[in-house]
């Protein structure tokens, strides 16, 4: 369970980010920023963040506020996953993914981010799940995020190294990792889309 001070810190902060991006009154500028400061403290006081990076995460956030949306690839060999390890999660294990750019649907950007996370070229076949995030054992995390995750189909490609990930390997079922990236997949998403695999006519999980 999130705890409620993050609850309602996200919900007053979405509440601040859209009310800056339409008004037009100085004053309730003013007073948005003001709560925007004490949420900042909130945050920095319970995560035990530095206070200076929290101030600069919410600067970066502006016009209305909405989910963002994590994307990831399920792509299997035979019977086994496609995972990477995560360079920015001290090297755990997940699906290759990322965040949705713009101007890209969201299997395009599932595409690019397999491609440039494991080196396989890819195309999206049928959308998984779309599931919020909060209600699936995931970290507590300070944006209201959607997960979603596509099957995918190699078409070409060899397994590679990036930036962001150090291996590239593929797990059965009886061997998947334990060290997994929680913010990013959980092992009750990887069983279930072991389930999909075994059972094409499954539908698209979602809640």
């Amino acid at each position: 369970m999130e705890p409620k001070w993050l609850e309602w810190t996200r919900s007053l902060q979405s509440i601040v980010q859209t009310g800056l991006n339409y008004t037009q009154n100085p004053y309730d500028k003013q007073r948005y920023i003001q709560i925007t400061d004490i949420l900042a403290e909130i945050v920095a006081t319970y995560s035990d963040t530095d206070l200076s990076i929290v101030r600069d995460l919410f600067a970066q956030q502006y016009g209305p506020s909405t989910p963002r949306m994590d994307v990831r690839g399920v792509v299997f060999k035979d019977d086994a996953l496609l995972m990477v390890r995560e360079t920015l999660d001290n090297n755990r294990w997940t699906l290759p993914g990322g965040w949705a750019d713009v101007n890209e649907t969201p299997a395009e950007s599932t595409v690019r981010e397999v491609y440039e996370e494991s080196g396989y070229i890819v195309k999206a076949t049928k959308l998984l799940a779309l599931l919020d995030k909060t209600k699936h054992g995931h970290p507590p995390d300070m944006f209201y995020i959607y997960k979603v995750f596509f099957l995918c189909e190699i078409t070409g490609g060899e397994a590679t190294n990036s930036l962001e990930t150090s291996e590239v390997a593929f797990f059965r079922e009886d061997e998947l990792p334990t060290d997994l990236s929680q913010g990013r997949v959980t092992m009750g998403q990887l069983k279930r889309f072991f389930e999909h695999h075994r059972n094409p006519d499954l539908p698209t999980d979602f809640d």
